[in-house]
């Protein structure tokens, strides 16, 4: 029993000694595992010029994670914003204010790994100078009221050579939903309108988000505007100058029909939807504003009341009591619509900027004036857009 005792324990003692074995290893397990340091990217990188002023501020981290981020200007001053997380797993500086045009900044960001030990990386940039600043005028005004056939008509002092970029910054919502687009009629002037009237009793906001924007050619946005205004009642008469009637409807509902007298054999009225942009109680009718002189033989200077302006080519709905005799019969104005000075006051009060009067029937052809926008092709419209 104890010679198996004896060799049970030797035995054992053979056990323990393999499992120990020499300790040769036991040095390299206890040494400490180095930590990669955090790495930090900026964007726009360092030295950069010309940046836009809505540039994203981007700060990717690897090995570690970010701790803290700082953005001054050229004078010291810290810039306030604040830090959200894109869908590549970045994270961008967002100023509470957009960055200055011509100001150079630092970027600062320090990130730490899971050491604790910290990496500092900084870009100092400066945002473009630009040659030009443009802020463009909007119309309707801000809360203006007009009719269904306004469109939103925005000009520029400088030409736009970027269209594409202006355009995707001009935001219309309505409340009631249209199908509008924007058509460029040139380099300084975009229209908006819908496939159809505007639906009546519609509240309207375009806001212009242009500060920031690259125009191109050296010309920025050089703030953002918001206009909002309301769409009133639909207001559309049809005046044919072939029955030489005039049709007033209120909604669906015709209202009123006026004798009238439309432009002359020798100075036809335009074919087409007029949209009204300007009311007068009084007005002077001059020749001489569309090319003839008032002392030629077709010229003339009177003066006339409740003159509604249906275009810029001297197209008018007024009152002339010396053509009463004609209005229902024969067509014998300058282009106007003649009617008599009771109808014309009636017409003049019903009416606002923005309301449409289709003129029908005659001999000229297809308006074009500085609000011709519906006697456009919806197709035509459409590929007037710079995003078409």
């Amino acid at each position: 029993m104890r010679r198996a005792a004896a060799a049970m324990a030797a035995g054992t003692l053979v056990f323990l000694a393999g499992c120990g074995g020499d300790g040769g290893g036991s040095g390299s397990d206890d040494a400490a595992v180095e930590t990669a340091p955090a790495q930090v990217v900026l964007a726009p990188e360092d030295g950069a010029t010309d940046v836009s002023p809505l540039v994203p501020l981007e700060i990717s981290v690897t090995d570690g994670e970010l701790a803290e981020v700082a953005l001054v200007d050229d004078a010291g001053a810290a810039v306030p914003g604040e830090l959200a997380e894109t869908d590549t797993g970045a994270e961008v500086w967002t100023p509470e204010s957009p960055l200055a045009y011509g100001t150079t900044y630092t970027l600062t960001a320090t990130a730490a790994n899971d050491a604790d030990e910290e990496t500092e990386a900084s870009a100092t940039f400066t945002t473009v100078t630009p040659a030009a600043l443009s802020t463009p005028s909007i119309g309707p005004l801000d809360g203006q009221t007009v009719g269904v056939g306004m469109p939103i008509r925005v000009w520029f002092d400088d030409p736009v050579a970027d269209k594409a970029a202006v355009e995707r910054n001009l935001v219309v919502t309505s409340s009631t939903a249209t199908d509008g687009v924007w058509n460029w009629f040139s380099d300084t002037e975009v229209h908006f309108r819908p496939s159809q009237y505007w639906p009546a009793n519609t509240d309207v906001t375009l806001d212009a988000k242009l500060y920031g924007v690259d125009f191109g050619e050296g010309v920025w946005g050089e703030k953002d505007r918001t206009v909002s205004f309301s769409i009133g009642a639909k207001h559309v008469s049809i005046a044919d100058a072939s029955t030489h009637t005039m049709e007033v409807y209120d909604g669906d509902r015709l209202v009123q029909t006026f004798p009238m007298s439309a432009g002359s054999p020798k100075n036809p009225s335009y074919n087409g939807a007029h949209v009204v942009t300007e009311m007068n109680r009084d007005r002077i009718m001059d020749s001489s504003t569309y090319g003839v002189p008032v002392d030629s033989p077709e010229g003339y200077r009177t003066p006339v009341e409740y003159a509604v302006r249906i275009s810029d080519s001297g197209e008018f709905v007024h009152a002339a009591p010396w053509s009463v005799a004609q209005q229902g019969r024969e067509n014998v104005s300058h282009g106007c619509i003649n009617l008599s000075t009771e109808n014309a006051r009636w017409y003049f009060e019903f009416t606002r900027p923005g309301d449409v009067v289709e003129i029908r029937g005659s001999s000229a052809g297809a308006l074009r004036s500085d609000v011709y926008d519906w006697t456009i092709p919806w197709d035509e419209w459409q590929a007037g857009s710079a995003l078409k």
